[in-house]
């Protein structure tokens, strides 16, 4: 991945079509940020939160047409952000479409993934810019490309039709071969993801963190004109978090999982919670997140993470761990 590309398959992802007149005044209520400043052909990230601040998921907007967004979701919240779009299109001219079941989701990813990509592709992909969508033909069938992924690297996603799925997988796989291309897994994809600093539903957000809390607070566009839900509970708290998610580098042995403690060096008791950890393959070293207190996340910061009946050193390193050249 990091040298040459991988093929992934993403088809669980959700994919909730808003439509109509209001549809972007309504993603401006429903959502912390403002899809409404959205070009067509832009996409951005984005979070839907409760009435109280809680990250109910994060997703990706993005605009296809004037009246027109595709919103997708993480696999296990597509319904309750189904169900939460659904609520909050009363009153405004849009209508929701849940398109989950029909569509698959392919993934190329990786330093020579355009090249690979392009000798499939209707249209010249080098112009097309990150976190951006184009309607096009995919090994001659109808998809839409975005250029956008979950891995730290260059690379596209392409949403077609599930049935077309299998063929064109096989024919980029087998084209794409030669050129470095392999296939790759959830377990590879949450690897790159973690060494890349991004954050997992369920691990690093939940309904009980803030998107503060995530170091995520550039995400929450209180200037946006009107109310959206959550903020008066997200701008209560804004100021103030009480924890803070960051990086932290190993420097003892062990590896630090999802659940493991963390202590303040020769303390009793737990001060934070590893959210990520993994030994990262394109750094050498073991990484991790974890949420920590405020007052004590800066850079350095010495801690302990507690691994089965040990300790292992670990310090704040800065995030994201690891940054592709550009």
């Amino acid at each position: 991945m990091r040298g040459a590309a991988g093929l992934f398959d993403l088809s669980h992802m959700g994919e909730l079509w808003l439509r109509g007149g209001g549809a972007a005044a309504a993603l401006d209520f429903a959502l912390v940020t403002a899809p409404s400043r959205l070009a067509v052909g832009r996409a951005h990230y984005s979070m839907i939160a409760d009435s109280n601040g809680g990250i109910i998921d994060d997703l990706i907007v993005y605009r296809t047409d004037d009246d027109e967004f595709l919103v997708v979701a993480n696999a296990s919240n597509r319904e309750a952000v189904a169900k939460a779009l659904g609520e909050r299109l009363a009153g405004f001219d849009a209508t929701l479409e849940d398109a989950s079941m029909r569509t698959a989701l392919i993934a190329v990813q990786g330093p020579r993934a355009r090249e690979i990509l392009q000798a499939h592709c209707s249209v010249d992909l080098e112009p097309l810019k990150y976190y951006s969508i184009v309607r096009a033909q995919v090994c001659k069938r109808d998809a839409w490309i975005a250029r956008t992924g979950y891995t730290g690297e260059d690379g596209f996603e392409v949403l077609l039709d599930w049935q077309d799925a299998e063929r064109i997988w096989n024919h980029l796989l087998e084209d794409g071969r030669p050129a470095g291309l392999v296939p790759a897994g959830l377990g590879a994809r949450d690897t790159l993801r973690l060494e890349a600093g991004m954050p997992l539903y369920g691990q690093e957000l939940g309904l009980d963190i803030s998107p503060f809390e995530a170091g995520l607070g550039r995400v929450v566009k209180f200037d946006k004109p009107g109310d959206f839900v959550g903020r008066a509970a997200l701008e209560a708290i804004k100021d103030a978090p009480r924890r803070k998610l960051v990086g932290l580098r190993l420097t003892g042995r062990g590896i630090a999982r999802t659940g493991y403690p963390v202590y303040l060096p020769a303390a009793a008791e737990a001060a934070g919670v590893v959210t990520s950890g993994t030994s990262s393959p394109t750094l050498g070293f073991a990484i991790a997140m974890a949420y920590v207190p405020a007052d004590r996340a800066e850079l350095g910061t010495g801690y302990e993470v507690g691994i089965r009946n040990d300790r292992a050193a670990a310090e704040v390193i800065a995030l994201p761990f690891y940054r592709r050249a550009t």
